[in-house]
């Protein structure tokens, strides 16, 4: 845990200063190297932050699974708000003798249509000069607002007495009944000792202790099995989130629908708009609702909202309610995923690293992908793409469900007895729900 909440505390405080430095770069090189650090931070909160829920939470993980991810659309949605106040016409750069250029950037911008091309000659785009822009301020503005996040995180690592400077008079924070478990009577005196046990459960050393070889000997074919097929399901669904959102407002303003940029804009908000509201009714669902069901529904609705959208591909109308049922259906399936594949596989914490891996590929290739085969192929062939995604989605989620019965149970008389399970209770504190 100290291990993990200082890895959190470096990587958002990353986060901060990597939005304070983005308007300074001049360089491309420079805001390369800049842009990928926030990605190996990024990476690093997303998998931390499913993989302690998963293990802190267990069999109720599903519902505080749901709950981070609604916060993650959430934030998806309201991030390009806070930004547009910023985004004006009159941002460009203005050199000697060129200051009416920002009058005639709107026709600039029109003439730079992909399907209206125009005549560049007659307008004067100047490449040196001094540059006008206010979009600075929303980089600084959300460094300002993410930075309460690693603070918060520094208090708790110093409450729980996990600051190396700092471990000598503070009190925790957390009671011994902390995260709403309740411990065994007699054993409140052994939690104090118990927490400072050094950690011998096979699995649980540290935060890549998962990836080390003696935890795979011995392993069966359905335990890989299970890792692979989950991590391809959200291979396909999360990069099915990535190419949509990067290319509906590209499909609606192509013919044959021709919409309106300023209509079309609006797609990629509510379609983030709707994996939010997804999100959000997840979470009671979720507490009646098993994840490998709500899985089943995620991926076949995904599956008939696409074949749907190929079938009314010339309405308007039906792109616009697609749109939002695509969110819907998209928005709980890398939760409750993550919650039904680390169930089949005991919560050992390893299925969440693979997963979130598996997830993160899929967003940055299927992007790549689809983005040349509409350069190629046309506009109509994002729907398609999208279509042969879903299939595929929906195959390896049947194989998930396959491999899952195929799965060896632990016998619970041996499961209780095993020096492992005994190490592991020991090392939690001997919580019981």
């Amino acid at each position: 845990l100290a291990q993990s909440l200082l890895a959190l505390f470096a990587s958002s405080l990353a986060i901060s200063l990597v939005f304070a430095i983005i308007p300074l770069c001049h360089n491309v090189v420079v805001l390369a190297v800049v842009m990928a650090v926030a990605g190996l931070a990024m990476g690093c909160i997303d998998t931390i932050s499913n993989m302690q829920l998963v293990k802190i939470y267990q069999k109720d993980s599903a519902i505080f699974l749901q709950a981070l991810h609604f916060f993650v659309g959430f934030g998806a949605l309201l991030s390009p708000l806070i930004a547009d106040p910023f985004l004006s016409d009159t941002n460009c750069i203005l050199a000697n003798g060129t200051a009416n250029a920002s009058s005639n950037l709107p026709h600039i911008r029109k003439s730079l249509l992909p399907h209206h091309p125009g005549n560049l000659s007659r307008y004067d785009l100047p490449m040196k000069g001094m540059v006008v822009t206010r979009v600075s301020y929303a980089f600084w503005i959300m460094a300002l607002i993410n930075l309460p996040v690693p603070i918060a995180v520094f208090f708790l690592l110093y409450k729980e007495r996990m600051v190396p400077c700092f471990n000598g008079s503070s009190h925790p924070l957390l009671s011994a009944d902390e995260l709403a478990l309740e411990t065994r009577p007699g054993d409140k005196d052994e939690l104090s000792t118990a927490a400072q046990r050094p950690h011998t459960a096979a699995g649980h050393e540290d935060l890549f202790s998962c990836c080390q070889s003696q935890n795979f000997r011995g392993a069966s074919f359905t335990y890989f099995a299970v890792h692979i097929t989950g991590a391809l399901v959200l291979f396909m669904t999360d990069g099915i989130v990535g190419e949509y959102s990067g290319f509906v407002y590209s499909y609606a303003v192509e013919e044959p629908l021709a919409v309106v940029h300023k209509v079309a804009g609006y797609l990629p908000s509510l379609f983030w708009g709707f994996i939010t509201l997804g999100r959000l009714i997840s979470i009671p669902v979720s507490y009646r609702m098993k994840p490998a069901t709500m899985v089943f529904i995620n991926v076949v609705g995904v599956l008939i909202t696409f074949l749907l959208l190929l079938i009314f591909s010339s309405s308007v109308v039906f792109l616009f309610v697609g749109t939002a049922s695509l969110g819907l259906f998209l928005s709980s399936t890398f939760p409750s995923m993550l919650a039904y594949t680390e169930d089949i596989l005991q919560y050992q914490g390893c299925a969440t690293t693979v997963l979130v891996t598996g997830a993160g590929i899929g967003e940055m290739v299927l992007q790549l992908l689809v983005g040349s085969i509409i350069h190629d192929r046309g506009s109509y062939s994002f729907l398609v793409c999208g279509m042969i995604f879903g299939c595929l989605a929906f195959t390896f989620y049947a194989l998930l469900v396959f491999f899952h019965r195929m799965y060896p149970k632990p016998s619970p008389e041996l499961d209780e007895a095993s020096p492992d399970k005994a190490a592991a209770a020991e090392d939690t504190g001997q919580y019981q729900r």
